[in-house]
């Protein structure tokens, strides 16, 4: 019998109490095992098999039941942007280089948490009290700032360590606020999608590693399953603030509010019609809000995937949020649920003739 995804499926405290989990975990790029044993833990009693490979993806299949199954992998990453300690000062004063794309400007005065012990420290520079007229009207960079752990854990903390945001899980009415919600709440969404797949599908599921310094993961990831067609799950910037000379902003990227984004293209992705024109159908039988993600910069690891050995058809589905690469986001329940939805609603008909047109 196949089994169905639930026809009312709601974000519940169980949905609610993973994210958690996962935002409040470390996961820096190329550091990425905390993440890996909270996802282990969840996907252990869906999957058929478990595998991590030598970039450290963990790579989870769920056999189809049927002969000649479409192969479907879906990813989402599992790092976060973060810090890596280069240096010691004295006192407890490390500097340090971000990993992933941080705007300099949102670092100062923050909380990280250093290393597998997670030490705290804070970020700073020079007080106000003491700086010059011109440097409180530039930005200042980061070989100015430090990590000030405080001499007592000096001994704690090494050359070499990362250091993620210490912000922590916040739910409050229908937003969400925690730090590395790009992506988790596309590898909460994978967990949830892969406990009821349709028989018909040989279901890959790639939670990847090191999306945030270029993709490298998903390249290995797809390369091993060399899948049909692939699917990436990821959390994509809403540029939907007003502007400050406009009344409406029209030049958006994608909105709050508004579903799932179907991502049309971007930096590094063409996504293929097929696909495009499949989930906007999916979305409108089943009367799920969505968007389409505006052409423009950024990307997914769908920009790896789709190149992989003779071509790989992707497409990519994201959660828009507000303040990404910055030590907090905020994202709607609403969004990650109905782009869970989509999703599942998707895998029931989904079929190799879902492909069988030629791509335009």
């Amino acid at each position: 019998m196949t089994l169905q995804p639930p026809k009312h499926f709601r974000i519940g405290k169980t949905q609610l109490t993973l994210l958690e989990e996962l935002t409040n975990a470390n996961g820096v790029s190329g550091n990425e095992k905390e993440v890996r044993e909270l996802v282990r833990k969840q996907v252990a009693p869906h999957a058929d098999e478990i595998n991590v490979d030598a970039m450290g993806n963990m790579l989870v299949i769920k056999h189809a039941k049927k002969n000649n199954p479409l192969k479907l992998m879906m990813a989402a990453h599992m790092d976060e942007v973060g810090l890596m300690i280069v240096d010691e000062d004295s006192d407890g004063l490390y500097s340090f280089v971000v990993v992933g794309g941080i705007d300099e400007r949102q670092l100062l005065s923050k909380t990280v948490n250093v290393g597998d012990d997670k030490i705290p420290g804070i970020i700073g520079s020079k007080p106000i009290h003491l700086a010059e007229s011109d440097e409180l009207h530039s930005i200042i960079p980061v070989q100015s700032m430090r990590i000030d752990i405080g001499p007592a854990n000096k001994s704690k903390v090494k050359v070499g360590d990362y250091a993620a945001f210490a912000t922590k899980f916040m739910h409050s009415g229908d937003s969400l606020f925690a730090k590395a919600l790009d992506d988790r709440l596309g590898v909460a969404a994978l967990i949830e999608i892969l406990k009821i797949v349709p028989d018909h599908i040989e279901f890959l599921a790639a939670f990847t590693v090191q999306e945030e310094i270029g993709l490298r993961g998903a390249r290995v990831a797809a390369y091993g399953f060399n899948p049909d067609l692939a699917i990436v799950i990821d959390s994509t910037p809403a540029f939907d603030l007003p502007r400050p000379d406009e009344n409406e902003n029209t030049q958006y990227n994608c909105r709050l509010d508004a579903g799932p984004a179907i991502y049309l293209s971007d930096a590094g992705t063409l996504s293929d019609p097929r696909l495009i024109r499949f989930l906007e159908k999916i979305a409108k039988e089943n009367k799920i809000p969505y968007q389409f993600r505006q052409p423009g910069g950024g990307g997914t690891d769908a920009g790896a995937i789709h190149k992989t050995r003779s071509g790989i058809p992707s497409v990519s589905v994201s959660v828009p949020g507000r303040y990404a690469h910055t030590p907090i986001m905020l994202a709607r329940v609403k969004d990650w649920e109905n782009t869970i939805i989509l999703l599942q609603k998707a895998l029931e008909t989904i079929s190799p003739a879902t492909l069988s047109a030629e791509r335009a």
